[in-house]
């Protein structure tokens, strides 16, 4: 079926430009599919391959997507906890480096701060959680905050970062499954 320029906007893949014409609202951007717990696709996000701002953009909220109330690869990583944990990360390209290197049980929050309806998200698999966020100043923030957030609803928190400036997606695509989960291991 096609759909109507309405249809485009009202789910937020296009925008509606001064003349009233559907613009495509990820031109020239890798497109990732964000998937509900049951498979729909619900939303997307889109990544710029240039040095273009923003860096990402995401679906915002539409009827059937509330951007803060759900979790990049949950429907994944539901089905595949290892340990009885879920990895939280930052990005999709963290979570798919990881998924391709063999750790499936991670998702990311794409580029939201953490809420309390992704947490509640969350606890309904695991009160696990590692906190595998980038090293750098706002991923530090993030863990701090997200950390907080994950007490308080009473989950069980470990933060862990990579070594040697390493963010999730670089570790994942230099390092194997093994080497992951070895490192998970020792420095929780």
């Amino acid at each position: 079926k096609g759909y109507s320029e309405r249809e485009m906007i009202a789910a937020n893949v296009a925008v509606e430009t001064r003349s009233g014409r559907a613009m495509d609202r990820f031109h020239a951007r890798v497109m990732f599919p964000i998937i509900d717990l049951r498979g729909n696709v619900v939303a997307f996000g889109g990544r710029i391959l240039t040095n273009e701002k923003p860096k990402y953009i995401n679906t915002s909220d539409t009827p059937v997507y509330h951007k803060s109330s759900g979790l990049f690869a949950m429907n994944f990583a539901k089905n595949a906890l290892e340990n009885d944990r879920i990895i939280l990360a930052e990005g999709y390209m963290d979570v798919i480096s990881m998924h391709q290197c063999g750790i499936e049980n991670v998702v990311a929050n794409s580029g939201t701060a953490l809420s309390i309806h992704q947490i509640r998200l969350l606890h309904r698999f695991t009160s696990n959680i590692v906190l595998l966020y980038d090293g750098d100043a706002a991923g530090v923030h993030a863990a701090l905050r997200g950390t907080d957030m994950l007490l308080e609803e009473e989950m069980n928190v470990k933060v862990l970062f990579l070594p040697d400036g390493n963010d999730p997606d670089s570790f994942a695509r230099s390092h194997t499954a093994a080497d992951f989960r070895k490192y998970i291991e020792e420095n929780q």
